[in-house]
């Protein structure tokens, strides 16, 4: 039997996982108080206090990692690469922590979570699917700037996952589908996909796409420079990540919170809440022009879709252009130890992260 660790690092919590082979033996989730992550100047500062966390964790629920075969950690900043499963090496670890992929999240601080608890137990220690998978094609990279481009940052992990169980469950390969896969929840992912690449989709970590819960989406740069000139370059990052979207109009991004107020009557929350899952509609359509009207299915994912009013307008705008799957909630601790359960068993190779960006510009930017 493989012994599999997951670890899965966010904003305020730290989730665990423990697999035999595919059967779950626990699943946690550790909060941390916000006020207690903000002593540290940066999320790096934060290794040593999450890893007394977690061992205490593991040692008052009486939890042995001795004899694990393999640890698994959320992947973070590193450079932008292809899809798969990743061993962890020195130079993945340095450029995780030194986000040179340009994602400073919480998520980097889960491979070098997994290397501390191998050098305790010992193990391989593997990313799958960081959020900075760039499988996008040539013509979705280039803006109206020269020079600047376009990044693919989204939730790769639930994504591809989520896609791949899809494909399983009709009896097709994901290699050989097209699909649109959404991830709607906090932040929400707008992706296609062709012959298992994500060939096109919003830079969801970089604030493109809908609003939604925590983040203000697209808007206008001139609307950016008029109403929020004078704001400080960090309230505007922060617009675009934890304190836009549901959360500027109504002070809060708790979903239960607002779907009730929307079910108790309250227009305003109504138009939003709907004005959100419209714009989720819009990107829809969009990913299905990249697909050139050829869509076998638009899988839906995400903490969400727990509400049923959202895959209902889903259907109702966008039923005409594929048949719409709704698998609420999220994969990603099981994606992970599945990946390390492949890599263990000899199904599949993990592969080397060499430092080298999955696309490196083209040729004019070199000459």
């Amino acid at each position: 039997m493989a012994k599999i660790f997951v670890i899965n690092p966010g904003s305020t919590s730290t989730k665990l996982a423990l697999y035999e082979d595919s059967t779950e033996l626990f699943n946690d989730d550790i909060f941390h108080d916000s006020s207690e992550l903000l002593k540290f100047p940066t999320i790096n500062d934060q290794l040593p206090f999450r890893m007394h966390v977690l061992e205490s964790f593991l040692q008052e629920h009486g939890i042995d990692l001795a004899g694990v075969d393999a640890t698994v950690g959320r992947g973070g900043g590193c450079m932008p690469i292809l899809g798969g499963t990743y061993r962890v090496n020195e130079q993945l670890l340095d450029d995780t922590r030194n986000y040179v992929g340009g994602l400073y999240h919480s998520s980097m601080l889960g491979v070098q979570m997994a290397a501390e608890i191998q050098k305790k137990y010992g193990g391989e220690v593997l990313m799958v699917d960081p959020p900075v998978v760039d499988e996008l094609q040539d013509l979705a990279r280039i803006t109206g700037v020269k020079g600047i481009y376009r990044k693919a940052i989204s939730h790769a992990l639930n994504l591809k996952e989520t896609a791949r169980r899809h494909c399983a469950s009709l009896g097709v390969k994901y290699e050989d589908s097209r699909l649109i896969v959404c991830h709607i929840d906090g932040g929400i992912s707008v992706t296609a996909h062709v012959n298992g690449r994500m060939i096109d989709g919003n830079d969801a970590g970089g604030g493109e796409g809908p609003f939604t819960p925590t983040r203000m989406g697209n808007m206008a740069v001139t609307d950016v420079l008029n109403r929020l000139s004078d704001r400080s370059p960090k309230q505007i990052r922060d617009l675009c990540s934890q304190a836009g979207g549901l959360s500027s109009h109504f002070g809060t991004s708790n979903s239960d919170l607002l779907h009730q107020r929307m079910e108790d009557g309250d227009q305003e929350v109504r138009m939003v809440w709907q004005a959100m899952i419209y714009q989720v509609c819009r990107y829809i359509g969009a990913m299905s022009a990249v697909l050139k009207g050829k869509v076998d299915g638009i899988v839906l994912t995400g903490g969400l879709m727990r509400f049923a009013d959202v895959g209902d307008i889903i259907r109702e705008y966008c039923g005409w252009i594929a048949p719409v799957y709704i698998y609420p909630g999220e994969v990603e601790m099981s994606a992970m130890a599945m990946a390390a359960l492949r890599v263990l068993s000899g199904t599949e190779e993990p592969l080397e992260y060499t430092g080298e960006p999955a696309w490196k510009g083209f040729a004019w930017d070199h000459q």
